[in-house]
């Protein structure tokens, strides 16, 4: 499969616009491969290096993969592609379901990382990870501790729940549109 690499300013506006309705964000560790549809994130400049920050909940599957191995793709839908994907990969949990199988999910070697891409999602950013930040929810604003972090919601939860997210900060070596 070729890829058009890309600058990723010049397509910041197709990534954030793209965010709010659902992204993948992509990891490996120990030999399983796992999406899991984010729809928060910030693409941006930290420490001179292009990076893309994703937001992981504690008791997630990708938590797990991602502190295994620091690495991850962002993968942003770009053209045609199955609305499906994005359902089955955020509302179904990765550790006892093949997601990548459920949602027919083909998957291309990186250029720089061991984490793949995804063909269907073609727009592709890869990121190694170059900081981590657990968020302190006591700093929140109350209405976002309530609304977002309720604690009466077991952290397993898919949407708002009780769980803080780490802050992933991945620098993006590598940006491309499969072809």
């Amino acid at each position: 499969m070729e890829r058009k690499k890309i600058i990723v300013a010049e397509y910041a506006k197709n990534i954030l616009e793209a965010l709010p309705k659902g992204i993948l964000l992509t990891s490996k560790a120990d030999g399983r491969v796992n999406s899991m549809t984010i729809g928060w994130g910030t693409l941006g400049i930290d420490w001179s290096s292009p990076v893309f920050v994703a937001y992981v909940r504690e008791h997630r599957f990708t938590r797990e993969l991602l502190d295994k191995n620091p690495e991850f793709t962002v993968n942003v839908p770009f053209g045609e592609y199955s609305k499906k994907i994005l359902g089955i990969c955020g509302s179904k949990c990765g550790r006892n379901l093949d997601k990548i199988s459920e949602a027919g999910l083909t998957l291309v070697d990186s250029e720089l990382i061991s984490v793949p891409a995804i063909k269907e999602l073609p727009l592709t950013l890869e990121c190694k990870i170059v900081y981590k930040q657990k968020q302190d929810l006591p700093s929140l604003i109350t209405e976002y501790q309530s609304k977002f972090y309720p604690q009466d919601v077991d952290g397993s939860a898919v949407g708002a729940n009780r769980d803080a997210h780490i802050a992933y900060y991945g620098e993006i070596v590598s940006a491309y549109i499969l072809q």
